[in-house]
């Protein structure tokens, strides 16, 4: 459901204390909220009601925004009987996603690992990761809080961290991401690196993270994969 600066204290405050509420704030502007848009759909899809999606556009209901303290979106926040009992920042992936809103639900036992991923923030992630230090949700949460936080040092040690976990789509998209910098023109950039990708390695990988920033769902990817498929054969 869509909820406003007027209807938060109704659908999401009150509506809490009934049933776990995950809040995802976004923006139309915002490209990461559009890819976790649909995972956070299908995950709480999947809990039969037992977890609702409250969405929030932050342009248009500044209020909440400033209630929580955003700073960059995507933002999301689990409520239980009105307080937060998790978030995280950034686009995640499907598993990280269902362990987090998993972590909400009333009656069951969560383990101490879950509990830290569900919190979500650096000290919880490393905490967890002292426990079961190959924890694909661990893991692949703390590789992209350091991937989008992006300080001296974060790429490498996100990639790293990456190693410690079998190959997915997501390690691949963070993996990317951590590798290439921030284009304002994807679709220029493939085209300059196109005709280099047969005989420059270097040229080729670029062309792959760039496809892997963009990901399957955009339309554009499948055209460019056609593409670096004609040039390499």
């Amino acid at each position: 459901m869509d909820v406003t600066d007027a209807t938060f204290q109704a659908e999401v405050i009150d509506r809490s204390n009934q049933v776990a509420v995950v809040v995802d704030l976004w923006a139309e502007w915002c490209e990461p909220c559009k890819s976790l848009g649909p995972i956070l759909e299908k995950v709480i899809a999947e809990q039969g009601g037992k977890v609702v999606l409250a969405k929030v556009d932050i342009d248009s209901n500044p209020n909440v925004a400033q209630a929580f303290q955003v700073q960059s979106i995507p933002a999301v926040f689990g409520l239980v009987d009105g307080q937060v009992a998790g978030s995280f920042v950034g686009a995640q992936g499907e598993d990280a996603v269902r362990t987090f809103v998993e972590g909400l639900l009333p009656g069951e036992e969560v383990s101490e690992i879950d509990r830290l991923i569900a919190i979500g923030d650096e000290p919880s992630l490393i905490a967890a990761l002292a426990i079961e230090s190959d924890n694909v949700a661990a893991v692949t949460a703390l590789a992209l809080l350091l991937v989008e936080r992006a300080g001296d040092g974060d790429e490498d040690a996100a990639l790293k961290l990456l190693e410690r976990i079998p190959e997915s789509a997501d390690t691949r998209r963070i993996s990317a991401l951590a590798r290439t910098e921030a284009v304002d023109d994807v679709e220029g950039a493939l085209a300059e690196l196109l005709p280099a990708v047969k005989g420059d390695e270097d040229a080729r990988q670029r062309f792959v993270d760039l496809l892997e920033v963009l990901g399957p769902d955009d339309e554009r990817t499948a055209g460019w994969r056609r593409r670096l498929t004609s040039a390499l054969f």
